[in-house]
């Protein structure tokens, strides 16, 4: 089990280093959309590419960055049940969701994105739009999403299987407190605001 856990901690590492480079690019796409509006309005003038551009950085950031959410338990799911169940419970069902609804989707849209990409590149794809952008490098990132993901899912499935043993301790304990200390501080904020009023 502690190679295993060695491998999970190789592969969120690498995930949360993706995860914290990229997210980045959202700044870039904000200043591409910013310069792109005051020349449109000053100048008159527009660019497809830089348009398309922006789309792109923001589906690097959706796509690529899902791992690292995956990885720092902020996916979506339903708190407020979630919160409510025992913890074994919810490793349980932590781990039947990874293994039997986030790894086989991830798999097949691997399979299925593939020759997506791949047609794309080899027609050389380009944007509809004149002056627009190569289609076959966004398209790209579907099928890069999905295999980091189902590595991320791999660490995650090993880590609640190591939870459920009792080899490390469970991580729906530390969030627990963590939440415990977000509403503190949302406690104590709203104090030190009332009293200012």
């Amino acid at each position: 089990m502690q190679a295993l856990l060695g491998l999970s901690r190789k592969i969120d590492a690498f995930n949360t280093l993706v995860g914290r480079w990229l997210s980045w690019m959202i700044v870039l796409a904000v200043i591409i959309s910013a310069g792109n509006a005051v020349i449109r309005k000053t100048f008159d003038m527009s660019s497809n590419s830089l348009l398309e551009l922006q789309w792109v950085l923001f589906s690097i950031v959706f796509l690529l960055c899902s791992p690292w959410t995956l990885l720092s338990n902020e996916h979506i799911r339903i708190d407020i049940i979630n919160h409510s169940l025992p913890l074994k419970l919810r490793g349980w069902i932590d781990m039947i969701g990874h293994v039997f609804f986030l790894m086989p989707f991830a798999i097949v849209l691997l399979w299925w994105s593939i020759p997506f990409f791949l047609v794309s590149l080899s027609q050389n794809e380009q944007s509809f739009s004149a002056g627009g952008l190569p289609q076959w490098p966004a398209k790209s990132l579907i099928m890069i999403a999905c295999l980091l993901l189902i590595i991320q899912g791999i660490s995650e499935i090993i880590k609640r299987a190591a939870m459920l043993a009792g080899v490390i301790p469970d991580s729906n304990v530390l969030q627990g407190s963590q939440h415990a200390a977000e509403l503190e501080a949302e406690r104590l904020v709203m104090h030190i605001g009332g009293d200012k009023l």
